[in-house]
């Protein structure tokens, strides 16, 4: 029995090494519209060359979520798919897999498909990949991968920094010039995914250390015990690691992953922004 764990490109990861045995993995891609110009969110994409276009381009970019189309190519690769997707209330990438599930399971009906909406995006989504694999990797059923994925997931939180806030100005979520002076100042804007996966902002500051150490505080806050991190940068692997030995150093024996952030989190983040699901 073959299984196959599929993601849109938002989960941050291109390839899923030491995958359990007969388990596959694939992303579906996102994309970034920027004027005249779609950027196609796999591996291919040059993410700088995304970015500066955004910074040049004076009106508001968009994005698009996968096709359902795109969503059952993968699911057909397997029998038994685990899908995990962006957060339904920030992207229709979820609607797409699940119209895709039923698609699917019309012409083959033996095939078992579950499809997680995250909430989420980002490092989140990453650990919940990875926490699937390992769950297929025990010999588990396909209902109990099911049911273990979701305890795992259950509690699992995000929080993200901003130092950019060009996205937002152009898109009409923050005043042109609070975003001006706010950019010109060092402000810093620390925020969260709230529990229905919509991003709610939790704290402004100045300068990357102090946006570190508050985002250290607010892990402690909200519990953190050193589970499974995984941080994502937008051309800002300095602060990641930063956060990563501040991480290790407050909870030792933590296992911290960084990575660069796909297209469409780039999107989000923007430059200089940071990203962390545990």
């Amino acid at each position: 029995m073959s299984w196959m764990i599929v993601a849109d490109s938002s989960c941050e990861l291109r390839s899923l090494p030491d995958a359990a045995p007969q388990t596959g993995f694939a992303t579906v891609p996102l994309k970034i519209r920027v004027g005249d110009r779609e950027f196609v969110d796999n591996a291919a994409l040059d993410v700088a060359v995304m970015m500066a276009e955004m910074r040049n381009y004076n009106g508001a970019s968009t994005t698009a979520c996968p096709s359902p189309e795109e969503w059952a190519e993968k699911f057909l690769l397997g029998d038994h798919i685990i899908a995990v997707t962006i957060s339904s209330n920030l992207s229709g990438s979820y609607n797409s897999a699940m119209i895709a599930k039923e698609m699917v399971l019309e012409s083959h009906p033996e095939k078992k498909i579950y499809v997680l909406d995250s909430l989420s995006t980002g490092g989140e989504m990453a650990l919940a990949i990875r926490k699937a694999n390992e769950l297929i990797g025990q010999g588990l059923e396909f209902e109990d991968v099911v049911k273990e994925l979701e305890v795992y997931y259950a509690p699992r939180q995000v929080l993200f920094a901003l130092s950019c806030f060009d996205n937002l100005v152009k898109n009409g979520r923050l005043n042109r010039m609070v975003g001006f002076v706010a950019g010109k100042m060092g402000m810093r804007i620390v925020g969260r995914g709230s529990d229905d996966g919509k991003l709610e902002m939790l704290h402004k500051t100045r300068g990357e250390t102090r946006t570190l150490a508050f985002i250290l505080e607010e892990m402690d806050r909200r519990g953190y015990q050193g589970t499974p991190v995984v941080i994502s940068h937008c051309f800002n692997e300095n602060a990641a690691h930063l956060l990563r030995h501040g991480i290790e150093a407050k909870w030792p024996g933590a296992d911290v992953t960084v990575l660069p952030c796909s297209g469409l989190t780039s999107f989000y983040a923007q430059d200089g922004g940071i990203i962390v699901g545990y």
